[in-house]
Order: C-alpha cells, then structure tokens, then sequence
C-alpha cells in the first residue's frame, strides 16, 4: 500500500472484539486500521471494496503449518516459503509460523537462514510473525510422522547455539519429560522464546513441572501425546489431561475433523474455551493440491507419505503426517461440526493466535492502530479477500 493511499470497505458485517457491526465502514490508511465509522467519507485516491454483505473478519492467524502448495518449509527454498505464504493467504490467512520438523542441526540452522532471506524480501502472501521449532527433542514412542533419525534429547550446546542464530525463533516444542527439558523450558522462557508441550509421554505432574518452569503451550491437543496410562494397576493423568487442568495452558487444535473428530471438537471447547484455543492447520505440503502420495519434510530426505481421504498419513497407516487443512476450513469446522458460534470460531483464529505469539498489539482483531490484516468470507466461510498490512494478496468477488 502506497504511503497515504486508503482501502474504504462498505456494505460488510464487521467482526470486532465486541461484537459484529452492521451498517458500518472500514477505513484502512497507511496499512493499518484507521476508523470504524458509519459516515461515508470520499478520499482523494481511496479504494473501495465491497463486501456484498459478506463478513469483514481480522485476518486468520495460523501459527503451526508445514507448508502448502507442493512446498514445505524444510525445502529450505525461498521462493516455496514465498508459495506457501500465497496459497495460505488465498484462504484467509493473513500470518503464520512456519514451522520444521525434527532434522539435523545443519538443515535447522539453514531453514532460519532462509527465513531471514525472505522476512528481508517480503512476500505476496500471508505475513510471517516468527518461526516455530518443532523438535528433534522428542518421545520416541510418540514421535507420529517425526523422522525417527533425528529424534534425540535437549543438548544445551546445540539449542543454545541455534537460538543464538536468529532473532526469530518464536516458539520451540519438545517432550518436557526428557532428561533436560526443564532446563530447556526454563532457557526458552529466558529469550521470550514460547516453550511448548509436543510428541509426548510425560504424566500429569511432568506437565505440571514444566508448566512451572516456562512451558505455555499444548502442541496439536490429542495429537502425538499421553492420555490416561496405568502403571502397576495405578493410573496416572497425561498430557491430555494436564492439558484441560491447568487453566494457564493454551491449546492449539488441528480442526480438520479428522485429527480431533467432532465429540473432541467440542469437549476442547467446552473446557478451555476460545480463549485458550488456536485453531491450527498443521498443513503439510500437500495443503492445495491433489491427493496422492506426497513428502513430509524436505524434498530431498523427508518422509514418503500418502495424501487419502483429507489427511496426510504415514504408508503403513500408523500415524497421520499432518494435515491438508486450511484456516478457513478450520474455522467451517468449528462451526458445523462443534456447534461453536461464528464469533468464538473466529476468535479461535485471530485473537487467542495472536495472544499466543504475543502479537496482539499489532494483529488479531480489527482495531484502531492494529495492522490491516482482514479476511472477507460470506456465511460458508468461502474467502473472497485477503487483505495483509493493507496490501491487497487476494481477491475474487465470485463467491
């Protein structure tokens, strides 16, 4: 958006923290969110949207994905981040974490390199607000589609050596009962960097001791993680269920209706509520194209996988390999087959995302001063604008 220039968007139900406004204007300047106002003002040079009665939303924040349009981001290639980023954004997501999997330190410290490449060239597509680490030190016995090479325990030497390499790292998820996962959570906490609970075997008190130390986040809830286990007729409350009892946790949930199916859906709901959920697609690289047999990970040395049915699974059917999801897929989910309201699934999207990743002075409601990432949808949840910092990424009025 050219310095000055002004997005008017008329005729749109606009979804705000308080609540949707009819019969209101959006007035967007300089790539941030200038007014809400009933009056029609006419601007010298001003762009006009009409959103045809459609939902004027805050842009869907995705802060766990993989990758989409035939790219991951261990590809280590900038024009796939640049891909993903544009496809994603097609379906109204306007930020995101691109995320890694468990790989060698060497290809770590080049997918960071490569973040930093394309944060310097900016996209055409979704924001990046940070980049999420997600492994290697994880249970082995949960490790789900992680490549089990690469699975190993927290090495002080090594994380402190790759947070050292970049000042985006934004999040980091390991197993907390490992030998030095306190440790880690506790380093994590100290670089403001988010300490998250994934791929895990630990009990309730493990949680509860890492949540002590600095861990803040569930990874995929129900996803690569302990339930209800017994030991010597005892039984002993997991992951899943420090999860719902710890009020300081947030949640992230992969809403395809697959990983979670609907009675999930709603019990998450029911317990943590939107304001401690992120709804999440964990989208793999087979997100926006046909189904098939697909990569997880990098081209060169990723996992072989199977793309059947809406998910992505591993050939000999032990464990899904991520999703195919997109954010405004998700957010349909919630709706019809959690019987969540528009304005909580919405929140779920935006808002607690943003909380989450610690944006929420810049992203995840429309508000005065915020930057001007929005999503116009009708009531199918079929996006027909994207809007990022002001910049128009997508738009098709055929909806």
């Amino acid at each position: 958006m050219e310095k000055g220039e002004t997005i008017k968007i008329l005729n749109g139900k606009i979804i705000t923290p308080s609540g949707v406004k009819n019969n209101s204007i959006l007035y967007i300047r300089d790539g941030v969110i200038d007014a809400i106002s009933e009056s029609n003002e006419n601007i010298d040079g001003e762009i006009v949207i009409d959103a045809k009665g459609n939902y004027v939303s805050p842009g869907f924040i995705d802060i766990h994905l993989h990758g989409g349009g035939d790219y991951d981001f261990m590809d280590n290639d900038a024009e796939g981040y640049k891909t993903i980023a544009k496809v994603h954004a097609q379906h109204g997501t306007t930020a995101m974490t691109p995320t890694t999997l468990s790989s060698e330190k060497k290809d770590l410290l080049e997918t960071l390199e490569v973040y930093e490449k394309v944060i310097a060239e900016g996209t055409t597509g979704a924001d990046f607000i940070g980049i999420h680490i997600e492994g290697p030190y994880f249970a082995m016995n949960q490790k789900g589609a992680q490549d089990p090479r690469y699975i190993r325990n927290p090495d002080a030497n090594e994380y402190i050596e790759i947070v050292s390499h970049s000042k985006h790292i934004a999040r980091w998820s390991a197993a907390p009962e490992l030998p030095g996962a306190i440790e880690f959570g506790k380093f994590m906490a100290s670089k403001n960097i988010i300490a998250a609970i994934a791929h895990t075997d630990a009990v309730y008190e493990e949680v509860a001791k890492a949540y002590d130390a600095g861990y803040t986040l569930i990874t995929h809830l129900y996803s690569a993680m302990s339930g209800v286990t017994r030991k010597n007729a005892h039984r002993y409350a997991g992951v899943v269920e420090a999860a719902y009892l710890i009020d300081g946790l947030d949640v992230e949930v992969i809403a395809d209706g697959i990983h979670m199916p609907p009675p999930l859906l709603r019990l998450a709901y029911k317990i943590k509520g939107a304001d401690k959920i992120a709804l999440i697609t964990d989208a793999m690289r087979g997100a926006t194209i046909p189904e098939g047999e697909s990569i997880l990970g990098s081209r060169k040395d990723g996992l072989k996988v199977i793309i059947e049915g809406g998910v992505a699974k591993l050939p000999d059917l032990s464990a899904f390999a991520g999703s195919v999801a997109t954010t405004d897929k998700l957010v349909k989910n919630m709706i019809t087959l959690a019987e969540v309201s528009l304005f909580d699934a919405i929140k779920m999207a935006t808002q607690t995302p943003a909380k989450i990743m610690k944006v929420q002075d810049k992203k995840g409601s429309i508000e005065k001063g915020k930057d001007a990432d929005i999503t116009i949808f009708d009531e199918n949840i079929h996006v027909s604008t994207t809007i990022v910092k002001g910049k128009i990424v997508y738009n098709n009025q055929n909806i």
